[in-house]
């Protein structure tokens, strides 16, 4: 059996059901136990993002702006998932798999907001005074702090296993398959040998990670809203150029996506799918996207300067509503509505589908869209991704000391992720993703209890803020 059939193998195992239950499960389970409010206060959460403190360090304490955090964990989220998950998922799991995308992701605002909002809670300090927090954090602080000091070595075994998947994760989905899909984009539509697109992304890389955080936030809170609206606009013309044939597309999407049987026909072209391919590619690829219940966008959530774990929570649930409920949705219906599904082939994988998506509309202008667009969504996630394996290993080590080092050897992993094979750089993310979603989901499970309560008392504090609002402008 060859590396790539066992690769496979383990990853159809742990995207089992039993995985779907852990993920999803989690995600009914903690949305209603928090009374639905990351939900009901979504208008609240997008709101903040957008707002004016949401951009300034004064309220509170920690290292960048709530905004800057939600910006590089959107950098390490809205990536290669995007555009060649989204496709990818099309292809097995059929036009049915973004409904699932849909659904797994509509849980997973609450599982956002309750990792993030936990690792605020539970944050300490490094070594030279910046914020160290996540999912490890939280489970070693957390744990024992809710249920006593008899459950101190079990929150600390269950935040190093998270730590360890956390550092092994960051060269894999915020890593390889970011550098992969640079390389195969740009060697698609203009023919760059992908080694020299190696070069270029590893020197990219190192620039910015050496200046840490705040080099990264600051790249991060320009590009990704950039890159976002830039890849957003292109994808809403190739809708509206079809517009007649999303009607068909929503239906075959929902008929694929609870078909018991495999069916296939229609916008869905050759590709046939039953439900359970459908919802396994749909929520795998929809977690690659937005990592909801991963806990890596929790790492940096840590870092917001804030003056409640509440508050940063529902700022940082947003990150699942603009990278799956926009992005995701647009290439998906994009691709639907385009009618490449057609004439997909077993050469038409991952990014080649969306290009030749964008390409039936706009042309060779199309072509470079959305490889532009790529490389950027792909190349932001390895810097944001870079912050998350650099915080696990941190937390591993006690020493800030193999920080450059870490650095270091990341830019050349992807270097290494722009010359690898497609399929073994997918399927290794995949695997490790999951890896994570296992001690995440213990944390969450465990610590849920305290937090509505603090929930509860947030409910009041935005009342009153509001309220003052309120008053100051019935006053001008």
């Amino acid at each position: 059996m060859s590396f790539l059939s066992i690769l496979e193998t383990i990853d159809g195992y742990v995207w089992g059901p039993v995985m779907l239950v852990i993920l999803v499960g989690t995600g009914i389970f903690l949305t209603i136990r928090t009374k639905f409010l990351p939900w009901r206060n979504l208008g609240y959460s997008i709101k903040s993002t957008l707002s004016r403190d949401a951009r300034t360090t004064k309220r509170g304490t920690g290292d960048v702006s709530p905004f800057a955090c939600l910006c590089t964990a959107l950098a390490a989220t809205i990536g290669t998932g995007n555009i060649v998950g989204v496709a990818s998922a099309l292809m097995v799991g059929g036009p049915g798999a973004l409904v699932w995308m849909w659904i797994s992701a509509a849980f997973g605002i609450t599982s956002k907001f309750t990792e993030c909002s936990l690792a605020v809670k539970y944050r300490t300090t490094n070594d030279k005074g910046e914020m160290l927090g996540g999912p490890m954090v939280s489970a070693e602080v957390g744990i024992p702090k809710v249920y006593g000091s008899k459950f101190k070595g079990f929150g600390k075994v269950v935040g190093v296993i998270f730590a360890l998947f956390a550092v092994f994760a960051s060269f894999g989905i915020g890593n390889l398959t970011q550098g992969n899909s640079i390389a195969s984009a740009f060697n698609n539509v203009c023919g760059i040998p992908m080694w020299i697109v190696g070069i270029i992304v590893f020197l990219a890389t190192l620039v910015i990670v050496v200046g840490g955080l705040k080099s990264i936030s600051k790249v991060s809170s320009v590009v990704v809203p950039v890159m976002a609206i830039f890849y957003f606009v292109g994808a809403i013309i190739i809708i509206l150029a079809h517009i007649t044939a999303i009607p068909a597309a929503f239906v075959t999407m929902f008929r694929m996506a609870f078909s018991v049987k495999a069916v296939g026909g229609g916008v869905a072209g050759s590709v046939v799918a039953s439900m359970a391919q459908a919802m396994s590619k749909g929520v795998a690829r929809g977690c690659f996207s937005n990592e909801a219940g991963m806990g890596s966008a929790a790492i940096t959530a840590s870092a917001a300067t804030t003056d409640n774990h509440v508050r940063q929570g529902y700022i940082n649930s947003t990150g699942t509503f603009w990278d799956t409920f926009v992005v995701c949705s647009v290439t998906g219906l994009a691709i639907l509505t385009s009618g490449v599904m057609d004439t997909v082939t077993s050469e038409t994988q991952g990014a080649a589908l969306t290009i030749a998506a964008f390409r039936t509309t706009l042309g060779p202008v199309g072509a470079w869209l959305v490889a532009i667009a790529l490389a950027l969504f792909a190349f932001s996630t390895i810097l944001g991704w870079e912050y998350h394996g650099e915080k696990a290993l941190e937390y591993l080590t006690r020493s800030t000391k193999v920080t450059m080092f870490y650095r270091i050897l990341f830019s050349v992993i992807a270097f290494v992720g722009c010359v690898s094979a497609f399929e073994i750089a997918w399927d290794i993310s995949d695997i490790l993703n999951a890896l994570m979603i296992i001690p995440n989901a213990i944390i969450m499970w465990m610590l849920v209890g305290p937090l509505v309560k603090d929930m509860d008392e947030f409910q009041g504090i935005k009342s009153s803020e509001q309220l003052a609002k309120k008053a100051a402008k019935a006053g001008k």
